[in-house]
């Protein structure tokens, strides 16, 4: 029988402080080999926070473009026991199954996992999808809301200090899912991966990370469908041209009450945030 890991554990330190020197415990976060398997063939290999591993699993499967919809997976099993790591088993739909053994057969060279299990400089540069003309906008006052927001729905960080977040801010409601990971794509996968599970459409709100804005978290905020990325930290020149070209509006070196406005900013108003209960 397998058995659930937990994301952190404890370790000891010697504490240097200018009162002393002394030795004493700290909470770490784990951070564990997972791959994730089609078909039993293992596409791609991920460090990752041993946690929400289904939403992981879905999230990465609609962001990375395996499949459309949540209705394209028949199961997902996590198996905890598979030696140092963990095995993520995806068993698709056969016409998701069909769809994806024709796209590993178009790809040339072994499966890596150096950029989310990308086996292609096309697959790395590959078209977003247009987030549309959403009408939604955001205050300057939704924006710091947001990050201030998701820093309350960090619990392992706020144990460790060590791992990224994802969360999914939505006018009047505030911080309605949350995902936290040793890694900053991972993180993001699992925040797509619940927001599927709960039903909740991109377009009604932004999507909060804790990290900087690479094109990656772009591509999957794309997926996600929503028009927002708000960030603590900056973007890529490749971040910023394909935010630009999504539609989605970049947000990021939010600072307490300041940030910067990569593009779309006409989506950014001044007015005052909207109540969150």
């Amino acid at each position: 029988m397998s058995t659930a890991r937990l994301p952190l554990s404890s370790t000891t330190r010697i504490a240097r402080r200018a009162t002393g020197t002394t030795a004493a415990a700290r909470m770490v976060p784990e951070e564990v080999p997972v791959a994730l398997s089609f078909a039993g063939t293992t596409h791609a290999v991920m460090m990752a926070s041993p946690a929400d591993l289904k939403d992981f699993a879905l999230g990465f499967s609609l962001t990375e473009g395996i499949i459309a919809s949540p209705e394209e997976i028949e199961t997902i099993d996590v198996i905890e026991d598979a030696g140092d790591g963990i095995d993520i088993q995806i068993r698709l739909r056969d016409r998701a199954n069909t769809r994806f053994e024709a796209r590993r057969r178009r790809l040339a060279g072994p499966v890596g996992c150096g950029l989310c299990g990308i086996e292609s400089i096309d697959e790395a540069m590959r078209a977003v999808p247009a987030v549309g003309e959403p009408s939604l906008t955001l205050s300057a006052d939704e924006v710091t809301q947001a990050v201030r927001l998701l820093a309350k729905a960090q619990p392992l960080h706020a144990e460790t200090g060590a791992v990224h977040a994802a969360g999914f801010y939505v006018p009047g409601k505030g911080i309605v899912a949350a995902r936290e990971d040793v890694g900053r794509h991972n993180a993001l996968d699992k925040l797509a991966g619940a927001l599927a599970k709960a039903g909740i459409a991109g377009a009604t709100g932004a999507v909060v990370i804790t990290s900087r804005v690479s094109v990656e978290m772009v591509q999957k905020a794309a997926a996600i469908g929503a028009p927002f990325v708000v960030a603590v930290s900056a973007p890529t020149a490749l971040a910023v041209r394909t935010a630009d070209e999504a539609g989605i509006t970049l947000v990021a070196l939010v600072r307490g009450d300041e940030f910067d406005i990569f593009t779309h900013p006409e989506r950014i108003t001044s007015g005052a945030a909207r109540h969150v209960a």
